[in-house]
């Protein structure tokens, strides 16, 4: 056999080997990793109105649990107004026992006394005004002298008539309408013990979960606005692992399902319930579309991990692909 015949045969068959790896092999070799990175939501914490820190009772990077508290804007005014709708409070539900006891003998004795002092100043500013009438008449007077007498009498009667109504329902004991009235004060004033409370929690909030101190924006003394971000938390129900799935495998992945991932220097076997699939694809890195391209269409996918607290916001990860269904 010629050498030139035997090398054309060895190209061949090194031809031929090529042909059969790149049929064959895709089907051994391991899915690749999809990639993503770890993802944390800022919780930013803040009071409702300004005023100077004067307590601070974390630090950045500190890790805190639930309740635990935050910081203190400037309590003063709102203890003082917490303690007045106290007071407030205290003097209505007084005032609406007062009321149910009924009319003591003594209370109905100056009662009876206010009404013989109304009549008495009713009858005098009776005779007032026939004296005063008489003399208008005379021209000793003018008519303006006759409208303050009249206006006086009549003032006088409405006296008596109230303290006749005073007198009547203490005696016939018929209080329903003033123990409304005290009621009422007490839910008002019960109401304005709760509105102070809130607001003084307003004042210092607490963490609502446990959590990463992500920032603090103020130092213990400085002064902060209203609504001004204090201190800002990564909640750990508010980790998520977001990682990118190619467009042809995307209709695998749906919410309630399990992926497992790994990252630098995490624990192992992590696991994430998918909780959100995007329902728009994004390109990465950005190009031209066309059906060409289409390999580089990707879904961005949102996990929640079962433990957020062990990793940290801005990691890559690598996440095992889910295989399609049948």
């Amino acid at each position: 056999m010629k050498p030139q015949r035997v090398v054309i045969l060895v190209l061949v068959g090194l031809a031929l080997l090529f042909l059969a790896w790149r049929l064959i092999a895709p089907q051994f070799r391991p899915a690749p990793a999809l990639s993503g990175y770890i993802e944390g939501e800022t919780l930013y914490l803040s009071a409702p109105v300004a005023g100077t820190v004067t307590e601070l009772g974390v630090r950045r990077g500190q890790r805190v649990a639930a309740g635990a508290p935050l910081f203190v804007i400037e309590p003063d005014q709102r203890l003082a107004q917490r303690d007045q709708a106290e007071a407030q409070l205290t003097a209505a539900l007084a005032q609406a026992e007062d009321a149910r006891k009924g009319q003591r003998p003594i209370e109905l004795g100056i009662l009876e006394a206010d009404q013989d002092a109304a009549e008495a100043q009713a009858r005098e500013a009776r005779a007032n005004l026939r004296r005063v009438s008489a003399l208008v008449e005379k021209g000793i007077y003018s008519k303006a002298r006759l409208d303050d007498a009249r206006n006086q009498s009549q003032s006088a009667e409405a006296r008596v008539a109230a303290a006749r109504r005073r007198v009547a329902a203490a005696t016939l004991g018929d209080r329903a309408d003033q123990i409304r009235a005290a009621d009422a004060r007490v839910s008002q004033a019960r109401a304005g013990v709760v509105e102070t409370g809130a607001r003084l929690d307003d004042m210092a909030p607490v963490a609502p979960a446990a959590a990463r101190v992500e920032d603090v924006f103020f130092q213990r003394g400085e002064w902060a606005s209203a609504n001004q971000p204090v201190v800002a938390l990564i909640p750990d129900d508010r980790v998520y692992v977001h990682f990118f799935v190619p467009e042809t495998e995307v209709a695998a992945y749906k919410p309630g399902q399990k992926v497992g991932f790994s990252c630098d220097g995490c624990p192992d076997d992590l696991s994430a319930t998918i909780v959100y699939v995007s329902p728009r694809p994004e390109f990465t890195p950005p190009v031209i579309y066309s059906r060409e391209a289409r390999d580089r269409l990707v879904f961005m996918v949102e996990a929640r991990p079962a433990n957020g607290a062990s990793l940290v916001p801005g990691l890559p990860v690598d996440v095992v692909p889910l295989k399609a269904g049948p």
